[in-house]
């Protein structure tokens, strides 16, 4: 079965993600297990999280993403946040973990001044701490940023050094397409460039590390640098551009999330789904 789903809200409770993915058609989601803006975890009680999962196994929703808060930053010289960060991260591998969750979604964060060498030791260090204390089947999963300043994980390179670092099965990657286009990795989503784009992670990866997808038109031109979702056909990737990556063997088998603003402006919506479907 074609996977196809969104980031989903939790409002109400766990359980509410599940009826908010099928009111939209999604069978597969991502959602946040804390405030996406702070630091404060509050793990779920076993009543929430029994409830979660037994209305999980009612549907034929799966796999299940947890998306950490935006303010994580393993990569930081300042030895206060980083250590906030790997706490946090800790947490949410907790709540993956209680919920059965396939992974935890993470950007990296930013080196500032810090030699890159250096920032990608940091955040493999950071990673073999988290994944020591939270032991279990749950996988730290690495996005791709979209080039920023100093954000490190634009590259497959860069993340490749932080994976062969950590050398563990728990480790993986998620590739955003709006990301890597707005990047510059592919500047456009033809079948050939596509299939080296997909031959590039996998030399610096290695196979079977790519876990899921985030699928996101671009607001922004490719080699911008700014990231910026747009609706799936509305933006610079264009729909011609997801058809193509719909024929990509490496792709069509992995879960495809959306994070897409919504034709109403309400987030990821059966519209967009119902488009993603007919790509394939």
């Amino acid at each position: 079965m074609i996977k196809i789903g969104a980031h989903v809200s939790v409002a109400g409770g766990l359980h509410k993600a599940i009826k908010n993915a099928e009111s939209i058609g999604a069978n597969t989601i991502q959602i946040f297990g804390s405030s996406p803006r702070q630091w404060r975890v509050k793990l779920p009680s076993k009543k929430e999280t029994d409830l979660f999962k037994e209305k999980i196994k009612e549907s034929n929703i799966g796999p299940i993403f947890l998306h950490a808060p935006y303010l994580v930053n393993i990569a930081t010289p300042d030895d206060i946040i980083r250590d906030k960060s790997i706490n946090n991260l800790i947490e949410q591998m907790k709540i993956a973990e209680l919920i059965e969750a396939e992974g935890v979604i993470f950007h990296i964060g930013t080196r500032k001044d810090l030699e890159i060498k250096d920032a990608l030791k940091k955040c493999s260090e950071a990673i073999k701490i988290i994944l020591e204390k939270v032991p279990g089947k749950t996988k730290l999963i690495i996005e791709n940023n979209a080039g920023e300043g100093t954000k490190v994980g634009t590259t497959p390179k860069e993340i490749g050094i932080i994976i062969k670092q950590v050398n563990s099965s728990r480790v993986g990657v998620c590739i955003d397409t709006a990301h890597s286009f707005e990047s510059g990795i592919i500047d456009e989503y033809t079948p050939q460039k596509i299939k080296s784009f997909f031959d590039e992670w996998e030399k610096e990866i290695g196979k079977n590390k790519i876990i899921v997808l985030h699928i996101n038109d671009s607001k922004t031109l490719s080699g911008s640098c700014r990231d910026r979702h747009e609706n799936i056909g509305e933006g610079y990737i264009g729909l011609q551009g997801f058809k193509n990556l719909a024929k990509e063997n490496r792709a069509n088998k992995l879960p495809w999330i959306l994070e897409v603003p919504g034709f109403s402006g309400e987030g990821s919506d059966k519209e967009n789904i119902k488009i993603l479907k007919s790509c394939f």
